[in-house]
């Protein structure tokens, strides 16, 4: 394992053991404590959910938070939830995934030159973490970032993750300012160092299940990703 390999690692072990957000922890242990009735025979991961997949990507898909019952059960990061089941087969297709179905931490995904990641780390009520809950979460992603050594693309799914990787480049001091960057479906940026920006809607259930987002628009984004990323 290298450097960067095991130093995400040691990152992961530390957000997983995260208590900055109280709201977000009390939050996410009662909904584990409860459960939901389709999943009352499992153990619900109830922490913080770590990043997942190739320390050596060339691509970081970042969403906004995992899901009370589908990440916030699993313990991996879009696992067990429609926004999941949406991914996933995408990302194979793609050939970023080894398999289409995602359903738990040991189901043996494995992910090639893309890493995913969050700018929140706990799921929030109702989807929405505050601003300050997305202010504490911050400093886990520019640590990330800084350890993604190969990192080429970065592709934020939904305007909070958009907003989200914007603020990391400023407090990195490589964007003076947001102007100028507008999230919609498919855009992308040319970014200072050399990385390409690409946005795209939320592979949610409420975009999804409406067709505001299709397989086809979802999966040319990642098609894009992989060219620009030099993976082709």
């Amino acid at each position: 394992m290298g450097v960067s390999a095991d130093s995400l690692l040691a990152l992961n072990a530390r957000i997983v053991s995260c208590e900055r957000c109280a709201r977000l922890r009390a939050y996410c242990a009662e909904v584990a404590r409860v459960r939901r009735r389709a999943y009352a025979d499992q153990e619900y991961w109830g922490r913080p959910v770590p990043s997942f997949g190739d320390p050596e990507a060339r691509v970081l898909v970042l969403g906004l938070a995992p899901g009370a019952h589908g990440s916030n059960r699993t313990g991996r990061i879009f696992t067990g939830d429609g926004s999941g089941d949406f991914l996933y087969p995408v990302l194979h297709e793609a050939g970023f995934a080894s398999q289409a179905r995602a359903v738990a931490r040991d189901d043996g995904m494995k992910l090639e030159g893309l890493w995913i990641s969050a700018v929140v780390r706990c799921a929030p009520p109702g989807n929405k973490p505050a601003p300050e809950e997305l202010r504490n979460c911050a400093p886990w992603l520019d640590e990330e970032i800084g350890l993604l050594r190969k990192l080429r693309v970065v592709v934020c799914l939904g305007k909070i993750a958009f907003d989200g990787f914007l603020n990391h480049q400023l407090r990195a001091g490589r964007i003076a300012a947001r102007a100028g960057f507008e999230f919609r479906h498919g855009a992308e940026y040319a970014l200072p160092g050399g990385l390409v920006l690409l946005a795209s809607y939320h592979p949610s259930l409420q975009n999804t299940n409406t067709g505001k987002l299709t397989r086809a628009m979802f999966l040319e984004v990642f098609r894009r990703a992989r060219r620009a990323a030099g993976l082709e």
